[in-house]
């Protein structure tokens, strides 16, 4: 069967790499771009299947709107749709300013939701498609000085796992994809610094020393993952979930152990808060 995607962040990247692969296996393919410049490159990958979309995520809902329209208008109907767009913000809580975390929020959160409003109406029109989120391992683990990265993917984690719920009944598939480090320029040009620098939390190099440290040295091949996405968009019974790393379905484990250990040795004091069961019977009087 042969798909129709549109996919946000094509330029470069794991947008790029799902772009290639579909492409390769014949589907038909309609990316966004932020630059005008990189349209040619993108409608060369397989003239005919290969569209180009001007979209800057924070443009707000009517123009990604328009921009959806468009693409559904070029090739007649959307079927995978893949929300990959965004960059990180590397900034203790404390850094980040307010206008480095709305903007984080705008690109990574507010953008995808307004290409789900989008899009959602047509697919579940079609009774059928696959929405694609493509999260982080830092949407599973809040991480110390990527706090505001983090809070973003944990809301778009909560955002399409509650669209799960809501399109599931209706023939419409939803993936949260959660890569480990990937080889990408998210740790090089696509990432943003705070500007303020505490130098409480930079001893050592901190965070920022290490995400520039893992910069072209990650484990994960993009290109691997993009199979790993076709491979899931083509299973009869897609996961919700797909951790994409060597190692991040052991640390999700011992995550979800931590916290049932936490669960057990509080368990008393959270089910003692219910009224009881004789002040539930009382009818107030004295």
């Amino acid at each position: 069967m042969r798909r129709t995607w549109f996919i946000t962040g094509v330029s470069g990247g794991l947008g790029r790499a799902m772009a290639d692969a579909a492409l390769a296996r014949g589907d038909t393919v309609v990316g966004t771009v932020r630059n005008a410049e990189q349209v040619p490159a993108v409608e060369a990958l397989a003239p005919g299947r290969s569209f180009a979309e001007l979209l800057d995520l924070t443009a707000g809902e009517p123009a990604i709107r328009s921009c959806v329209e468009s693409a559904t208008a070029r090739t007649g109907r959307l079927d995978v749709v893949v929300n990959n767009a965004g960059y990180g913000l590397v900034g203790a809580v404390e850094e980040v300013s307010d206008a480095e975390a709305r903007a984080q929020f705008e690109t990574n959160f507010f953008g995808p939701l307004s290409v789900l409003r989008a899009v959602v109406p047509q697919l579940r029109a079609q009774g059928s498609g696959h929405v694609v989120t493509v999260s982080s391992a830092a949407g599973l683990f809040g991480s110390g000085g990527l706090g505001l990265y983090s809070a973003s993917k944990f809301a778009l984690e909560g955002l399409s796992e509650s669209l799960h719920g809501e399109l599931a009944p209706l023939g419409v598939r939803v993936t949260i994809v959660e890569p480990g480090a990937f080889r990408t320029d998210w740790s090089g040009r696509s990432i943003a610094k705070a500007d303020r620098v505490v130098d409480a939390y930079a001893r050592g190099g901190g965070t920022r020393g290490v995400i520039d440290a893992m910069h072209g040295n990650q484990a994960g091949d993009p290109a691997r993952l993009a199979t790993a996405v076709l491979a899931v968009v083509d299973a009869d019974a897609p996961p919700l979930r797909l951790l994409l790393g060597s190692g991040l379905g052991d640390r999700v484990r011992q995550k979800h152990e931590g916290m049932s250990a936490e669960i057990d040795a509080w368990r008393e004091l959270s089910d003692s808060i219910s009224f009881d069961s004789d002040d539930d019977n009382s009818d107030g009087s004295s």
